[in-house]
């Protein structure tokens, strides 16, 4: 009896390959780049995905301080936290936020974007953010990806 058998393959951390992918946010939505960079840090790209692993690639943004916000978002659009004490709820807008670190736009908007549980803040972990076209990470040898060509 000669029958097709199909077998689930699952992924683990010891048959997943990481690799390291550039990409760069100059001129780019905030929210669309954010979305790919989410995608690719959970690897929701790659055929063997599996949602309780970490399997996707490391992730390295540059240019972080030329990305865009549509509309009156600049002034509207507020990031909030609280202290831990009564009263002590924060509020900063885009605009004031983006002058005191560029970079923490792009991560707050991906972080939003994966799991909120211990898997998503090791997926957090393997995505850094860099200010300029310049990065201390050559050694590993980044793959450039251009957002354009995937959306």
């Amino acid at each position: 009896m000669n029958t097709l058998s199909y077998k689930t393959v699952s992924a683990n951390k010891a048959t997943v390959t990481k690799n390291w992918v550039l990409v760069d946010a100059e001129g780019q939505s905030l929210g669309r780049l954010s979305s790919v960079v989410a995608r690719m840090l959970r690897g929701k790209h790659k055929v063997d995905f599996t949602p309780h692993v970490d399997c996707g690639d490391n992730v390295i943004v540059i240019n972080a301080e030329k990305i865009n916000l549509t509309g009156k978002k600049w002034t509207s659009k507020e990031y909030q936290r609280y202290t831990g004490y009564p009263g002590g709820q924060r509020s900063l807008t885009a605009t004031q936020l983006f002058e005191k670190d560029p970079t923490r736009l792009v991560e707050n908007a991906v972080k939003g974007m994966l799991p909120k549980n211990k898997l998503g803040a090791a997926l957090f972990r393997n995505m850094r953010v860099f200010v300029g076209g310049e990065h201390s990470l050559d050694a590993q040898k980044p793959e450039v990806i251009n957002i354009n060509d995937l959306v």
